[in-house]
């Protein structure tokens, strides 16, 4: 095993189980728009050597998980940090030690090289093929799990009005604006990620979701910019009713609080429109959850 910092080195657990990465460790699970995921055979001298697993390694003391995953995949197999659309993280946690899991989807293509002595291969495996290989213990526990909420991906819609609205900073006088600024935080938000406590499906192990937000506007805040075409944030018009624009959306899609399907979280207050979309398989939470992860992004 190759030593680079303070952070490398072996975990031992009460039960004498040993674990990389004195700082825990991360590792990435991408997966590109053929369906195929990136995998790593391990070298027959490392830990768990000739199985299959994913890009990853020990985090130094300083660094995030997902920091640490996206060096440690460029470094094991070059992968560019750039052509990733993160989807959210997974971590399980053994008390003496974590493994957090960076899920992402691939937005170009590109090959896997091996740039260190860790990687027998790295390929591209077919989603379908990935059971029939000789996994690494601790990826083949977690697979199915990662995989089946890969492809349950958190859609966030925002109700805009009713959101602005709760705040009484003087949005009357420029819903537009306000708008505006609502839409530029969220954008933000959408970059960073969101506590899957907030946001997420109650006990799918998910830490941290990269949603796909779409901010449904009425009325005078249909005069709201547009969002950057390479941003996560959709801006949505509803040409006459915000609500029956908001249950237009979530029937499209189509998600459920249970899976399978996308996982759809509404953010408003109001209740017959919370009970419309609960009614499609939707979660609903309230703006004050919403505008307490905005006021944490900072200025």
């Amino acid at each position: 095993m190759t030593i680079h910092g303070p952070a490398d080195g072996w975990v031992v657990a009460p039960d004498g189980r040993k674990f990389w990465g004195r700082a825990g460790a991360a590792g990435l699970l991408v997966v590109d728009e053929r369906d195929r995921v990136l995998l790593q055979h391990r070298v027959e001298w490392s830990h768990f050597g000739g199985t299959w697993g994913i890009p990853g390694g020990a985090r130094q003391f300083d660094e995030s998980a997902v920091d640490g995953a996206l060096r440690e995949s460029a470094e094991e197999a070059a992968v560019p940090p750039e052509a990733l659309r993160l989807v959210f993280t997974s971590v399980v946690d053994l008390d003496v030690w974590t493994y957090t899991t960076v899920v992402a989807r691939a937005t170009r293509a590109f090959e896997p090289v091996i740039s260190d002595g860790e990687s027998e291969a790295l390929t591209w495996v077919p989603w379908h093929e990935v059971d029939s290989l000789p996994l690494h213990p601790g990826f083949a526990a977690t697979w199915p799990r990662l995989g089946r909420t890969l492809r349950e991906p958190l859609h966030l819609v925002v109700d805009a009005a009713n959101v602005v609205g709760s705040r009484p900073d003087g949005w009357w006088r420029d819903r537009a604006g306000a708008t505006d600024r609502l839409a530029s935080s969220l954008g933000r938000l959408a970059e960073t990620g969101v506590r899957a406590s907030d946001f997420g499906r109650p006990g799918d192990e998910v830490e941290t979701w990269w949603p796909e937000v779409t901010l449904v506007v009425e009325g005078k805040a249909t005069a709201a910019q547009e969002p950057p075409l390479a941003s996560r944030l959709d801006l949505r018009r509803a040409e006459a009713d915000g609500d029956q624009a908001i249950v237009d959306h979530v029937r499209a899609l189509g998600g459920a609080p249970s899976g399978p399907g996308p996982l759809v979280t509404v953010v408003t207050a109001d209740r017959g429109l919370a009970s419309r979309v609960e009614a499609l398989g939707a979660r609903v939470v309230g703006p004050r959850i919403l505008l307490e992860s905005l006021d944490g992004l900072g200025a």
